[in-house]
């Protein structure tokens, strides 16, 4: 496990990557999901990480916030992630037993900030979570969208 100088490293060496993108946590998607999210605006632009991938030793940046301190959340798969300098917003992206339309992701994300299901705020060298809306709630509130 990374002492607290090595937390610092890997956090300031992640948010130097990833703040301002979005990330997509999975393990494996649905047949014909990619093909059409990389058809959406925009869907090539979103990381891709394939959590069914052990974390290396040491742990890149990505796999130190993604093994732990986003998958112990156990948040359904697969779980979109909007990076901010000091706050990462988590949404998952399934309805009921099925997952979401890849065209859903930019809605999801126009809201993302005041509807999520977890928030992980940036702390020295981790992460602190706090529980958003209920995970069985992904309902898009295109009202909130177009008036927002």
């Amino acid at each position: 496990m990374p002492n607290e100088s090595s937390g610092l490293l890997l956090q300031q060496r992640f948010l130097e990557r990833f703040t301002g993108r979005t990330i997509i946590v999975h393990r494996g998607f649905p047949k014909q999901f990619l093909r059409e999210l990389l058809e959406q605006p925009g869907g090539g632009g979103h990381f891709r990480v394939d959590a069914r991938i052990p974390e290396s030793t040491p742990p890149t940046p990505i796999e130190w916030v993604v093994h732990r301190f986003v998958l112990p959340l156990s948040l359904p798969l697969p779980l979109l992630i909007r990076v901010d300098a000091d706050t990462l917003y988590l949404r998952h992206l399934m309805h009921d037993d099925t997952v979401g339309h890849p065209s859903e992701v930019l809605w999801m994300l126009d809201a993302i900030r005041e509807r999520y299901h977890a928030r992980l705020d940036r702390q020295q060298g981790r992460y602190a979570a706090s529980m958003g809306m209920a995970v069985q709630d992904n309902s898009i509130d295109y009202d909130f969208i177009n008036n927002g």
